[in-house]
């Protein structure tokens, strides 16, 4: 299925799979794919899918909608368009099947292209909410909480994205990169080993300790 992947800064925040005919985009809660920032009209576009086919059309919006850098009113997209919507960018993926390697080529553990990627979510009521966004390349890392409720729980961190936090409290996004993991804070404070993370983001090693909103937790990657 089409999907969208939502990032500010270079960091991806979310992804949204198309699963309905119309699905509306905007900063008020009812829309489907919702942007909380101001920049953002409270219903600022609609995607239409009709088959396979996706078009986007801004709905009167305060600021414009962009694809590719060009202003828009009603455009059919197409696959990796970049839709920009205040400071945020919106890629598009048009749920391209990749072709399954053959078995005997296939290197042991590793994971069959197209597979999903399915990992257990952490409850916002006993821990940070953990949600993972595309496939990765090096051997994943996990993420253990420590205190909480949720004390002793793992999450493998099998994506390339995966956001950690707690929604308007915390909230920071771990990077999976061809030689290890990086931490960058999205909205409010994160600290790293008892330092408050800055803006950049910082290399993990094995056993840090992470502290968001609160909730304690540790990078794990033997």
């Amino acid at each position: 299925m089409p999907k969208m992947i939502v990032s500010i800064d270079g960091v991806v925040i979310k992804e949204v799979t198309l699963a309905k005919d119309r699905t509306t985009l905007g900063r008020r809660p009812y829309n489907d794919i919702v942007i909380d920032n101001l920049a953002i009209s409270g219903e600022h576009a609609v995607l239409h899918m009709v088959g396979s086919d996706v078009q986007i059309e801004d709905l009167d919006s305060t600021n414009g909608t962009y694809v590719n850098a060009r202003a828009v009113k009603k455009q059919a997209l197409e696959h990796n368009d970049i839709i920009e919507v205040g400071k945020y960018k919106i890629r598009f993926l048009a749920g391209i099947e990749l072709p399954e390697p053959a078995s005997d080529a296939q290197a042991p553990g590793a994971q069959r292209a197209g597979a999903p990627v399915i990992s257990a979510p952490i409850p916002l009521s006993t821990a940070p909410t953990v949600v993972g966004t595309l496939n990765g390349g090096v051997l994943p890392a996990a993420i253990r909480v420590l205190s909480g409720v949720g004390a002793g729980r793992e999450l493998s961190l099998e994506k390339v994205v995966t956001t950690i936090g707690k929604p308007g409290i915390a909230v920071a996004a771990v990077t999976r990169r061809l030689h290890g993991y990086v931490i960058a804070p999205i909205d409010g404070g994160t600290t790293l080993n008892g330092e408050k993370l800055g803006s950049e983001a910082v290399t993990l090693q094995d056993g840090d300790v992470l502290e968001l909103g609160g909730t304690k937790m540790q990078f794990i990657h033997a």
